[in-house]
């Protein structure tokens, strides 16, 4: 294994802007952006102050921004320095990540502060008089809650469950009844712009190629499959979620469609505390414990989740014609399938202040995820070319899918003076899985009679190492540069073999007529970036960087030493991002944005390994796969008028070099008899165009009583340039999507929540995939003085099965497929906290962001398979964390 070496640069974060809406791309509003480093800051400019004609002093005001309902420090919010005389701003800085500000070197005068955030009241001082050496603190400044600017609601006590920020949006799942006792998939769905299907699949803005983050960093929990991952993610340890659609190239280049980025709740409080979250329902049952404790200079977090699931059954049925020279071959199959799955999160954490302006901090997590899937009673009806009898043939396929993974990393972080840092970070990861299947073939006549077993087995490990050294400084006040380097190194193993045996207890045997082998895969990653930020005049603030990453690679089928190579290309990209964002009044924020991104295939993806767990329906990966390359343009408007907040967002995206799903046929033998089968596999296609809307609302109707929701709208357009006529396609069409959820306060202590959402069916190159819809109502009652709360939620009551239909056809098939799925649901959850701490001040926390591989719904294993026909190419996680 080689070794990557990296040099040592510099980086940069945003800065602040004036009014409520501040902040520059890529970073936190209104402040010193980026990932919000939280030592006592510097006055920062401000657009539309005149900090180059402001009088010169050695006065000195500093304070402390606070949460008025949740007593927490509001970050990086803007303090402007009105003169008393012209009522205008001549200076100002941010808060830091503690909500504490300083004012220095100010001239002798009358002056009074204006403290102002997104989601918060704007708030104006007394005059404050400052004399020669004066060193005032006005102490705690307490900012009310106005996620809306409402100027005829009176909302009392209710924090912001949505922000909008220059480059992202966040929600608050904190704030959120209904995701009590589930998972991260129950937390996605009511995020603006994210789709999540009802196998768990998750979408931004109708594409798959997205990056998800735990905590700014990669992990291995999500590197198998992103739909088990969200499962395995309990939603009450879920702070926030933030969709990132402009990363700026600090990022990864990797995700084309952008970032997510799920925040799980931690604390900084001085003592020992203890929660507990649980529920039990017809479907599935999870119990969580997180304990926390801090005493001086460190602090220690432990915390343990489980989550079974059962009962989740399910049917489906195949229908698909084949068209050869001697006519057509129909083949009509159905199956109930049942899943079961236990799921383990279990993570120790640990930081460390060495000095006051050095910091050392580290975790390991370890995640198990064990699934079986059952389908019971998998029969086929063939017809042959000319025949009007079928052949019929019947198996039971077990599937399970066993997977070990573990993350551990240490950040080092030294502050030189107030936004220039060094830090060093180092991540290593490893996924371990057994994703195997066996069949029973039966006797097509009783269905019972096992004539002889099949059994593929696809052991796999995924390893990843990864450096990075960043460093950050101002230049002037009115600029600032970020520059860094990165270097990963990973490894991917997948071996697969077939067996057979017959009847229902001989010995299995290896099947020589099938693919056995194996394929050892190996990516070396390094990187550079660096990034320029300047606020102009009129409220303008520009971030532009730059990131390149060069990619060395080196596969083989069979030994790593002294198997067959696999003939693949080394390759270099450059991707540049551009964002612009002007502060309008009246609290509307105008953006627009510009970054190219690159996809790497997974080994979901490139796995050779042949799944025939259905025999006339298989798949195999590709590992001839090469990487696409996206152009995004995004135009935002974020708008509150009265008691509405509204934003609006219109993009265009084009994806080259895509990486889709095909399908052609194939020659098989289902009890000794030769049929043609229809195989799924990847390939690069030539392009994809996707251009569309998003809009979104918040509304607060009364102090007890909320809405929000919105819409996508886009227009997909996909061709392949394939001088193949089989592959040869295109299509194109319009997507629609939306959600709306509400929220009602009762009172002492009882909250009502409810809402749900849907997308229409989804384009593909040879046909579509079915829409769906889901919805759910809960409620909550707090109890022992809020330490704990009780609640109950029923989702999909009345749909009993819920189906989905989807279609696929090329000149030599067509393929139609219904999906039944058994989620109607019912659960009840309590969660309770014991303990008693004190607040101190947040800890900084950097992190790793390896986001720069194609996975998800990928060919590699057998995935997402509870309710569908068994498709993937084998197991295996895909070459990242």
């Amino acid at each position: 294994m080689k070794t990557t070496l990296l040099l040592l640069f510099v980086t940069s974060t945003a800065f602040a802007q004036f009014g409520p809406g501040g902040g520059g791309p890529g970073g936190r509003p209104g402040g010193f952006g980026g990932d919000g480093f939280g030592q006592k800051q510097e006055k920062s400019f401000i657009p539309g102050t005149d900090t180059d004609n402001k009088p010169k002093g050695n006065g000195k005001i500093e304070g402390l921004l606070m949460d008025s309902t949740t007593n927490k420090p509001v970050e990086y919010a803007t303090i402007a320095l009105i003169s008393t005389q012209t009522n205008k701003p001549i200076d100002g800085t941010t808060a830091d990540d503690k909500g504490r500000f300083t004012l220095a070197k100010l001239a002798p005068g009358t002056y009074k502060l204006q403290y102002s955030f997104i989601g918060y009241k704007s708030r104006t001082s007394a005059p404050i008089v400052i004399v020669k050496s004066s060193d005032i603190n006005v102490g705690v400044v307490n900012l009310p809650p106005d996620v809306k600017t409402l100027s005829e609601v009176n909302v009392t006590g209710q924090a912001a469950m949505f922000e909008e920020r220059v480059d992202r949006l966040v929600y608050n799942a904190e704030k959120d009844v209904t995701t009590k006792g589930g998972d991260a998939a129950d937390v996605m769905r009511k995020v603006p712009m994210l789709t999540v299907d009802l196998d768990g699949n998750l979408t931004l803005r109708g594409s798959s190629n997205i990056q998800v983050l735990i905590n700014n960093k990669p992990s291995t929990i999500v590197a198998a499959s992103v739909a088990d991952a969200l499962r395995q993610i309990p939603a009450d340890m879920i702070k926030s979620v933030e969709v990132i659609t402009s990363p700026s190239a600090k990022y990864d280049a990797e995700g084309s469609g952008g970032i997510i980025n799920i925040i799980t709740k931690k604390t900084t409080l001085q003592g020992l505390t203890l929660d507990v979250n649980s529920g039990v329902g017809n479907r599935g049952s999870n119990l969580g414990l997180n304990a926390n404790y801090r005493t001086g200079k460190m602090g220690f977090s432990l915390g343990g989740f489980g989550r079974a699931e059962y009962n989740v059954k399910g049917e489906f049925q195949n229908t698909q014609t084949t068209r050869m020279a001697t006519g057509n071959q129909i083949t009509i199959q159905n199956a109930s399938t049942l899943t079961e799955r236990l799921f383990g999160n279990y993570q120790l954490g640990w930081d460390y202040d060495i000095d006051k302006n050095t910091s050392l901090t580290a975790s390991v997590r370890y995640g198990a995820r064990n699934g079986n899937l059952t389908q019971n009673g998998l029969l086929t009806s063939t017809y042959l070319p000319g025949a009007t009898t079928p052949l019929l043939s019947a198996r039971d396929v077990a599937t399970k899918d066993l997977n070990a993974n573990v993350d551990a990393n240490v950040t080092y972080t030294k502050i030189y003076k107030p936004q220039r840092e060094l830090s060093i970070l180092g991540l290593y990861s490893r996924n371990n899985r057994q994703n195997n299947f066996t069949a029973d073939l039966l006797s097509a006549t009783d269905l019972q009679t096992i004539l002889s077993r099949q059994r593929n087995d696809n052991p796999s490990n995924n390893q990843e190492s990864t450096i990075q050294i960043d460093y950050q400084t101002p230049l002037g006040k009115k600029q600032l540069l970020e520059i860094g380097g990165k270097g990963i190194v990973r490894q991917v193993n997948s071996d697969f073999s077939y067996y057979i045996a017959q009847g229902a207890t001989g010995a299995y045997t290896i099947d020589n007529t099938r693919l056995n082998n194996s394929l050892n895969y190996q990516q070396e990653i390094v990187a550079t970036y660096a990034s320029w930020t300047a606020a102009l005049p009129r409220k303008y603030t520009l971030k532009a960087g730059a990131r390149y990453e060069y990619t060395i690679l080196n596969a083989r089928f069979g030994s790593e030493q002294t198997g067959t190579p696999i003939a693949l290309a080394n390759y270099g990209n450059l991707v540049p991002s551009v964002n612009i964002s002007k502060s309008l009044s009246k609290g509307k924020i105008l953006k627009l944005a510009y970054n190219r991104r690159i996809q790497r295939p997974g080994i979901q993806f490139l796995n050779p390994n042949v799944n025939a767990s259905n025999p006339t329906n298989i798949s195999q990966g590709n590992p001839y796969l090469t990487p696409e390359l996206t152009d995004n343009v995004e135009l935002g408007l974020s708008v509150p008028i009265k008691s509405v907040y509204l934003t609006a967002a219109l993009f265009v995206r084009r994806t080259n070099n895509e990486i889709t799903s095909v399908r052609d046929t194939a020659s098989v033998q289902v009890n000794n008899v030769t049929q043609t089968a229809i195989r799924t596999t990847y390939q690069n296609v030539g392009y994809s165009d996707t251009y569309g809307m998003n809009v979104f609302g918040n509304i607060n109707l009364s102090s007890k009583l909320q809405l929000n929701g919105g819409f996508d709208l886009m227009h997909v357009s996909l061709t392949n340039k394939n001088a193949n006529p089989i592959y040869a396609a295109s299509n194109s069409g319009w997507v629609l999507g939306g959600r709306m959820f509400g929220t009602y306060t009762i009172g002492n202590g009882w909250g009502l929540q409810g809402g749900g959402g849907m997308m229409g069916r989804r384009i593909q190159l040879q046909g579509y995939q079915g829409s769906f819809a889901f919805y759910n109502l809960g409620f909550r009652k707090d109890i022992a003085q809020k330490k704990g709360s009780i609640g109950l939620v029923a989702e999909n009551f009345l749909n009993h099965p819920f189906t989905v239909r989807s279609e696929s056809s090329s000149s030599i098939l067509s393929q139609s497929s219904v999906n039944s799925f058994y989620n109607a649901g019912i659960k009840l959850t309590f969660t309770y906290k014991l303990g008693k701490m004190k607040f101190v001040d947040a800890k900084r926390k950097k992190s790793i962001e390896n986001d720069d591989v194609k996975g998800g719904e990928g060919g590699g294993g057998n995935d997402n398979q509870q309710q569908q026909q068994p498709q993937g190419g084998g197991g295996g996680g895909r070459p990242r964390s």
